[in-house]
């Protein structure tokens, strides 16, 4: 599920006969649970737009979907063998990086 930029994933409780659902792109938890997918499609939109209006109200900035920056530790013999790949391809070690991720994800 996704709304505003904000990724939800969702379990049944077979037992409680309910689902419930965690927004998983964010570092702050925001939850939300019904009975039924049309509720909880309805309750997953309303977890995200009350937490940004609880942001609102307190002035503070929402804890956004990821900044697209990441930090990696690599082994340095890895960390040089892509850096020399990159060169021979004439790329950003940066850019290669993308391309190469970019390129596995689409295989999945």
């Amino acid at each position: 599920m996704e709304y505003k930029g904000y990724v939800g994933t969702v379990q049944f409780d077979e037992e409680a006969e309910i689902f419930h659902g965690e927004v998983i792109n964010m570092r702050d938890v925001v939850t939300f649970q019904a009975d039924t997918v049309e509720g909880l499609k309805k309750e997953f939109q309303a977890s995200i737009d009350d937490y940004l209006d609880f942001c609102s109200e307190r002035g503070e900035e929402p804890d956004k979907p990821f900044s697209g920056k990441l930090t990696l530790r690599l082994d340095p013999d890895l960390h040089r063998s892509i850096y020399i790949r990159s060169k021979k391809e004439n790329k950003s070690l940066n850019n290669w990086i993308i391309e190469a991720l970019g390129r596995e994800t689409r295989a999945q």
